[in-house]
């Protein structure tokens, strides 16, 4: 049984899509790049911003940085309000802490927009601990996110605790850490993603995470 619990925001608590590929379609028209299928930007939902205007855009470092600034300028407007909680969530974690389990957020997106997120949709006040990103990306990836999530709730017992998550990154990131994994499939994430990157389990639904935790 695990006492700690980390989740992942994107993808598992809420449904980020919308605000997510809309911030990322403001950013790259500031390139004069269009995009005709929002869904190919579904793979921007979980990694770090920085890797992925590399990856799928070829950007350098100095023009990553910039689109990540275009980014946040449509994000802290209203992107980050075009957002959902996933159905269950909220009895998800009202019956973990019934059964008085340590609620953590460990999220790749900035810490203090992860907060505002949280505290809108009313999700705050389940958590014990809200671990993200800083701005300057001095800690973007999900395995330093998680380890200052561990570091700053005191948690030296890994066998404690588990994360949980709908993308490879998480799974990865927990595994660095020490820690057993859950993912989730009512996210971004595939079966067979969330299965080779090495997750402990996988749930179909929030209620599912109950009989592992």
């Amino acid at each position: 049984m695990y006492q700690y619990i980390l989740f992942d925001l994107d993808g598992t608590l809420t449904n980020p899509g919308i605000g997510i590929t809309n911030s990322v379609i403001y950013a790259l028209r500031r390139f004069d790049i269009e995009v005709s299928d929002r869904s190919v930007l579904h793979k921007f939902i979980g990694p770090p911003l920085k890797d992925s205007f590399k990856r799928y855009y070829g950007f350098s470092d100095e023009q990553s940085d910039l689109a990540i600034q275009y980014y946040r300028e449509y994000f802290k407007k209203q992107g980050m309000f075009e957002n959902e909680v996933y159905d269950g969530i909220h009895d998800l974690l009202i019956k973990l802490k019934t059964k008085g389990k340590s609620l953590i957020v460990a999220t790749s997106k900035p810490e203090a927009f992860a907060v505002e997120i949280l505290r809108h949709f009313d999700l705050y006040n389940y958590f014990d601990f809200v671990a993200g990103a800083t701005m300057n990306d001095v800690r973007n990836k999900k395995a330093d996110i998680i380890r200052y999530a561990l570091a700053n709730c005191h948690i030296f017992d890994k066998s404690s605790a588990v994360m949980i998550g709908d993308r490879e990154h998480d799974i990865i990131g927990a595994k660095e850490n020490g820690l057993d994994s859950i993912g989730v499939l009512f996210g971004y994430g595939t079966y067979d993603e969330l299965k080779n990157a090495g997750a402990t389990f996988i749930a179909e639904t929030p209620m599912d995470i109950v009989k592992y935790v």
